[in-house]
């Protein structure tokens, strides 16, 4: 979570949601539980996420979106708009390069919110995608707005 004023972009805190191993639904509703209470605690305005890749594991892949499907709905429970970016605008928006390497990504987000050392890999692509976000990134409803675009090298043109 960032908080952004103006140009400035602060950090606000990062965690990783865990579930106990069972049934995939139990595991979904304690996503949707955990961050719900996120979202109560730190009133965010809006919520920011990753598009679901591809993945060479197809049911990896299914999983994911399951977890993300239920992301959204705690985000959209408590009425906040959503925006959904690529890994490529994230990396395009916090590193300059849409095919950055992790540790790119989490030395940028520690220079971007000043932070004292690098947060982990996933704290950091929580982070970058909020920063995208924060500098107006191109969410799906935006890009839709837009009418016609197109894709160069991760940025619309």
């Amino acid at each position: 979570m960032i908080d952004k004023n103006g140009n400035h972009l602060a950090y606000v805190g990062s965690g990783c949601v865990k579930t106990s191993e069972g049934e995939l639904p139990i595991r979904l509703k304690s996503i949707l539980d955990h961050l719900g209470e996120v979202i109560a605690e730190y009133q965010p305005d809006q919520v920011a996420i990753e598009q679901v890749f591809v993945n060479i594991n197809p049911k990896s892949t299914l999983l994911l979106g399951q977890a993300r499907g239920a992301a959204i709905c705690a985000a959209m429970i408590n009425d906040l708009k959503v925006s959904e970016y690529t890994a490529l605008q994230i990396k395009q928006a916090v590193v300059g390069n849409g095919h950055a390497k992790k540790n790119q990504v989490q030395e940028m987000v520690m220079r971007l919110l000043s932070l004292a050392s690098c947060p982990n890999t996933d704290a950091a692509d929580a982070l970058a995608c909020a920063i995208c976000h924060a500098h107006g990134g191109f969410g799906l409803g935006k890009v839709a707005a837009l009418g016609s675009y197109r894709m160069k090298r991760g940025r619309l043109v």
